[in-house]
């Protein structure tokens, strides 16, 4: 079983740092650690039901419970649906208190960090053995009372009357439906009155215990005091409902007004008399009158028990000290008494007044005497205490708490019992005993003009001159007391009267006042120095006397010379009195502030309120107050609160200055160094206004960028209020644009503590981060901030989350970015940052990781513009994965793959081709490339699949340097396909020392280049990969070398824009074959089949060798305009017209070339070899065909020789490849920009391919296999043919498409 009992109140104290568990007032959501205060938002009603616990707050409808699902840190809160508790006993050696479970498992309520602090995060935890985890108890459910020999107590629903000096119960008052939190009784013991948990008052016949009223609906809130009047004809009642009502004990209806109080009210006591009412709550003391409901006094300090002295000169308060308060002039006397080490419940005070006891959270009653404030005993119990009360004979103190009993203690033996009459005086002492050798009066008399009851002084002393007519010392006094009244013509009456009586001291003192006052100076100067003739010497009475002439002076606006003269006095006198001095002229600088004030001098105010606070008066032991009476007496001085009174001048002389940081330090260090209370309304309106100053001129710094005094004034707020989180979030704001990174963090942090339904706090969190450059969790709150917005109820706010994303929407977008962007690239590269090896994996993991991801990600996720989102990704993915290729030739030793795989370049000992890859990667990395590609080290050569890949992405990258890598046959591509080429010489220094950002800009560089390829330099600058210019480019590389005979035709693969499979080990005429073959199947575009040389094992129209392409294609003389019109008339007027439309349709209709596994599939024009005849010479032939002109061939093939007379079986054909592009012509003489047909109607068409026809053409020598396929005769120079007559052209040609292996 638990120690905790069903349907009762507790506080919960933290085993480890003493801190409450509290239910915030600011939204009654959140729960946290906070100090003990004793408020109702600290209690806790736990309710048994079943084999469970409800915990449920005393102060509002809400149940504890938690925010999420149960696990390591989830959030304790307050809510209105009950949630299910279990409660164990502490398991902890030594550790006495309770464990709360959530119900059925191991998850214990846990105080974050377990320290003392304010507002720290409750939270659940696994069970483990620490003390964060256990809580004290505190039951509020027991009620003690004292009346004459009866003990009043109440334990849950019964109130019990004990008999105090045998213990025995003399009755029972029974009847109640809640837990009684208080009783009082009225001073004659006739009335009982009781209040209990629902806010319900219940009377009881003090002698019977019999109900008298039943109970009454008094509050909405539970009773937390009572007590009656003295005369017992009123019951005032306080409760958590922040009111004081007052009852009727005839028709125990509401007498009078409710009293609004400023908190929930812990205390409340009748002052002696009845006249007041001390009400106290946990922020402040306030003293009411009870029959007009008026306030009389309010002091802010926090404060839950009250008792008055029998005699109602003092009203006692316990907070976590004990403050004695004068009740004439609300002004704490001396010093706070101290000795509780937690709140105090509980005060009384004998009977007589001389002794009281206090009883605390901290399980001791201390016992002190009054008199002089020191604590004469401490009793200890073992448990908290609540109650307190003294036996009639105070003798015995009794006090109740939480173990639901009474404890008795016994007084010390030597404790005062009675108290000294306070108007005893010792013997031989005179009433009118002068204080002073100035002056000398009654107490009654003195005391009035202490207390400034000036009317009361002339009074009495009117009566004293009444009685004695020759009492020169009355009519002095009254002189100065007229003076205080400012009534000067009166005062100088009385002076000189007192001094026509008998001169004194005191008679021409009031005389040289009195002249002042009517601008008299002269003569006042005199009266003074005649008061110095009763002085008999006396430096102390000199001192002073000097002091008041330079006072005097000061009040008749003589403001300089009266400072100067108080100055001058303590240099002049070092023996002095000093700290008169000095309190003199603080008084009057305060005075000289005031003024200022008025007068909108602010910056002057500030500057005499400051000299007057840094004087060494405040910080002298002394008590100025009583030291310098006779400031207070001639001239009304307070100087109990001109320390006060400078503060808050100054503080607002500089507000109202804009000196609003200063202003605030102000304050603190008023609030800070006093020991006394300040004035609770002042202070409220000052922080009031300070914020709103303060807050507006931090909004309109931060506007303007001026971040050091945004913070500086937003802070000022904060300290005021620090549970605004909107100020707290502006000053996160200018910590963002100062970069305090760490500072913005913990701004960020408080403003979700505060507000954790708002997304404000998650936007400053993800700030914070992202500055910081911490981007996971910046991109954490950026996700938690937008999942806020999609449940705020303002529609305008939740409009804004339309223009985010989150981070993995953003994610997927880069992440098919990056998929395309690595498509087509090396799947290994080098990292010139690291050094290392990378593959594709890697590669992305490195730009996962990097700042540029993250931003990357965080300025999309803000911006959910489409087209934005992918330019910008497109862009950050290309700048970060671009790559430089290193073009070079291969040397011996140079590094490959195994070289370098999991080591960094960067350390490798410079051997072989080491230093020129270092030197490499560390340009590349300086040019801004992160990527380097080097074919040596960078393919897996076993693999055919990567080799494949790196080939068809080595137009990705860039070029370097001259000479023999200009026979290479892979450095083509690498200087044709980059936008940006560097061309570096073999010290790494820059070609030409040209140090543009791109070589292909340099027309030197690239015309130098261009005689060495044979490439046009407007070709180098301006190329792009694909199928134009097709056998110009094989032309380019005729005369290249590689290493593996296959990469000749891999180097081009890229320059076609070709992806085809990468086979090494095949031979070279099989990879040239399916490159040629792929590029015709593609393009339709046959030029590539015009060379001279050996035909290729793949197809016999192709090369064997790439050098076959060395020699330029032939090219007919091509005819001008006027040479082609002349042509075309021609044909016209031989009636040509029919016959050539019909060869042009036919030619029109002819397929493309097809060519796939090595069958060639070409239209043609056919022209049938007849006679084949060998010559002297080298293999030289003499060719007859049909409709041509006779020619010469050479060849290697040998011939057969044949004839139409002598015939063999294979046939053999000179064949015309069909080029659609002579089906349009284009004349010379027109440019590119009028590239049009010369006569654009169908039949010129046709008559201008007639003529096109009969010019000379490069022409084919086929031999027919056995199967109907054909292979092309390979010769050593191009065969030249031409139509013999255009009859055959126009009727007889053969036109057929051929296959050729």
């Amino acid at each position: 079983m638990t120690s905790i009992r069903d349907q009762h109140s507790y506080i919960l104290t933290n085993c480890n740092g003493g801190t409450v568990l509290d239910l915030s007032g600011t939204d009654s959501y959140s729960v946290i650690g906070f100090q003990n205060n004793n408020g109702t938002n600290q209690r806790w009603v736990f309710e048994r039901v079943d084999n469970f616990w409800f915990i449920k707050s005393v102060a509002f409808e809400r149940y504890l419970a938690i925010e999420g699902n149960i696990k390591n840190g989830t959030k304790v809160v307050a809510t209105t649906s009950p949630f299910r508790w279990d409660v164990e006993n502490s398991d902890i050696s030594g550790i006495q208190g309770i464990r709360i479970l959530a119900h059925g498992t191991k998850f214990c309520i846990d105080l974050c960090w377990g320290c003392s602090a304010n507002l720290t995060k409750v939270q659940l935890w696994e069970k483990w053995a620490g003390t964060m985890q256990i809580w004290a108890t505190t039951n509020h459910n027991i009620i003690v009372n004292i009346q004459n020999q009866n003990t009043y107590k109440c334990v849950e629903r019964v109130l019990r009357l004990w008999d105090s000096k045998d213990g025995v119960v003399l009755k029972k008052m029974e009847g109640y439906d809640s837990d009684v939190l208080a009783i009082a009784v009225s001073r004659d013991g006739k009335l009982i009155g009781s209040g209990d948990k629902k806010g319900n008052l219940t009377a009881w016949h003090g002698d019977t215990g019999k109900s008298l009223t039943g109970a009454i609906k008094g509050h909405s809130h539970q009773i937390c005091s009572l007590d009656f009047s003295p005369d017992g004809s009123v019951l005032a009642t306080g409760s958590l409902d922040y009111t004081t009502k007052l009852w009727s004990t005839k028709t125990w209806q509401v007498h009078g007004k409710t009293i609004i109080c400023g908190g929930s009210v812990s205390c409340i006591r009748y002052s002696p008399s009845g006249e007041l009412l001390a009400i106290a709550t946990p922020s402040n003391i306030e003293i009411w009158d009870p029959h007009t409901s008026f306030s009389k006094f309010k002091a802010a300090i926090n404060c839950y028990s009250l008792a008055w002295t029998p005699d109602g000169t003092r009203l006692l308060s316990g907070g976590t000290t004990i403050r004695e308060w004068d009740t004439s002039s609300w002004q704490q006397v001396g010093d706070p008494w101290s000795g509780h080490t937690s709140t105090i419940f509980a005060i009384a005070v004998n009977s007589a007044g001389t002794l009281v006891a206090s009883t605390s959270h901290d399980k001791h009653v201390l016992l002190w005497r009054l008199s002089d404030r020191q604590n004469i005993a401490i009793f200890i119990d073992s448990h908290s205490l609540y109650c307190v009360a003294f036996s009639m004979d105070s003798k015995q103190i009794f006090g109740g708490g939480d173990d639901n009993k009474m404890s008795e203690w016994t007084a010390p033996e030597d404790a005062p019992q009675e108290q000294v009459p306070e108007d005893t005086l010792p013997e031989g002492v005179s009433e009118e005993q002068p204080k002073t050798k100035i002056f000398s009066m009654a107490s009654t008399i003195h005391n009035a003009y202490i207390l400034g009851h000036l009317p009361t002084a002339e009074e009495l002393l009117t009566q004293e001159i009444n009685v004695d007519r020759n009492n020169h010392n009355s009519y002095a006094n009254r002189s100065l007391l007229m003076a205080r009244k400012g009534d000067w013509d009166n005062a100088l009456h009385d002076a000189l009267m007192s001094i026509s009586i008998q001169p004194s001291l005191t008679g021409y003192l009031s005389q040289g006042i009195a002249l002042c006052g009517n601008k008299l100076f002269w003569d006042a100067m005199k009266a003074f120095d005649l008061a110095f003739m009763f002085t008999d010497g006396d430096s102390k009475t000199i001192h002073l006397l000097l002091l008041v002439k330079a006072i005097t002076l000061f009040n008749a606006n003589q403001h300089q010379q009266a400072i100067s003269r108080v100055q001058e006095l303590a240099v002049a006198c070092p023996n002095a009195d000093i700290l008169a001095c000095r309190v003199v002229e603080a008084y009057l600088h305060v005075q000289l502030g005031i003024n200022a004030l008025d007068d909108a001098c602010y910056s002057d105010a500030v500057d005499h309120f400051t000299t007057a606070i840094n004087s060494s008066v405040f910080a002298s032991k002394h008590s100025i107050y009583l030291e310098y009476e006779i400031f207070v007496v001639l001239f009304g001085w307070d100087l109990k609160s001109l320390w006060q009174t400078a503060n808050q001048k100054r503080c607002h002389a500089l507000l109202q200055a804009g000196r609003l940081a200063e202003a605030h330090k102000a304050y603190r260090y008023m609030i800070d160094a006093s020991d006394t209370v300040c004035c609770r309304d002042w202070s409220i309106a000052f922080e009031q206004e300070c914020r709103a100053l303060c807050t507006s001129n931090g909004d309109a710094a931060l506007s303007v960028k001026d971040y050091d005094k945004a913070i500086e004034l937003y802070s000022a707020v904060i300290d005021l209020d620090p549970l605004s989180d909107t100020i707290i979030a502006s000053r996160c704001t200018a910590k963002l644009g100062k970069m305090l990174w760490e500072d913005a963090l913990a701004d960020a942090q408080k403003v979700i503590e505060l507000s954790p339904s708002s997304y404000v706090g998650y936007q400053l969190i993800h700030a914070s981060m992202y500055g910081a450059r911490r981007y996971g969790k910046a991109i954490a709150a950026f996700d938690t901030m937008l999942s806020k917005l999609d449940h705020v109820p303002d529609t305008h706010t939740r409009e804004l989350r339309q223009q985010y994303l989150t981070s993995s929407e953003v994610a997927r977008a880069i992440q098919e970015a990056i998929h395309a962007r690595l498509e087509n690239t090396p799947h290994r590269l080098l990292n010139t940052i690291t050094g290392h090896l990378c593959d594709q994996g890697a590669q992305i993991v490195a730009f996962k990781t990097s700042p540029e991801y993250y931003e990357l990600l965080l300025s999309i996720m803000k911006n959910a513009n489409a087209d934005f989102r992918m330019e910008r990704i497109e862009k950050v993915v290309e700048i970060y994965f671009r790559s430089a290729m290193l073009s070079h030739r291969w040397e011996e030793n140079e590094p490959s793959l195994r070289h370098i795989q999991g080591k960094d370049v960067y350390e490798l000992d410079l051997v072989g081709g080491i230093m020129k890859l270092q030197s490499f990667c560390r340009i590349a990395c300086d040019a801004g490339y992160r990527w380097a590609w080097v074919d040596t080290c960078c393919i897996d050569q076993t693999n055919n699949v990567e080799v494949q890949k790196s080939v068809n992405a080595m137009f990705l990258s860039g070029a370097l340097a001259k000479s023999v890598w200009n026979e290479r046959g892979w450095t083509v591509q690498e200087f044709l396909a980059p936008r940006i080429v560097l061309f570096y010489q073999s010290d790494w220094t820059l070609y030409l020392n040209d140090r543009s950002p791109n070589h292909k800009d340099s027309a030197v560089i690239m015309r130098e280049l261009g005689d060495a390829t044979g490439i046009d330099p407007q070709a180098l600058v301006a190329f792009h990969p694909g199928m134009g210019g097709i056998r110009e480019k094989l032309q380019w590389v005729s005369r290249r070398k590689t290493t593996l005979q296959e990469d000749i035709a891999y180097s081009l693969f890229g320059i076609f824009g070709i992806h085809l499979p990468v086979i090494y080990g095949e031979k070279k005429q099989n990879a040239l074959g399916r490159l040629l073959q792929e590029i015709i199947a593609q393009s339709g575009d046959i030029t590539c089949l015009d060379w001279v040389g050996k035909s290729s094992e793949f197809n016999s129209c192709l090369p064997a060798s790439i050098t076959s392409y060395e020699a330029p294609p032939f090219a007919p003389s091509s005819l001008s305009e006027d040479e082609m019109q002349t042509l075309v008339s021609s044909l016209r007027d031989a009636g040509a017209v029919e016959s050539a439309s019909q060869l042009y349709t036919t030619l029109d209709h002819l397929t493309a070339p097809r060519f796939s596994h090595r069958r060639l599939h070409l239209p043609c024009i056919v022209f049938a070899v007849t006679e084949v005849t060998p010559r002297l010479g080298h293999f030289i032939y003499a060719i007859e065909a049909d409709g041509l002109h006779d020619l010469l061939i050479t060849t290697e093939d040998k011939l057969i020789p044949f004839s139409r007379t002598m015939p063999i079986r294979q046939k053999f054909l000179l064949v015309r490849p069909w080029d659609r592009n002579l089906l349009e012509w284009h004349s010379s003489d027109i440019s590119s920009e009028e590239n049009v047909l010369v006569d654009s109607d169908s039949n010129s068409q046709a008559l201008q391919l007639i003529v096109r026809l009969r010019q000379p053409f490069s022409a084919f020598l086929l031999a027919q296999e056995r199967g109907g396929e054909y292979k092309r005769i390979a010769t050593n120079y191009d065969i030249i043919a031409q139509v013999k007559d255009i009859a055959f052209v126009r009727d007889v040609m053969d036109i057929r498409t051929l296959e050729i292996l």
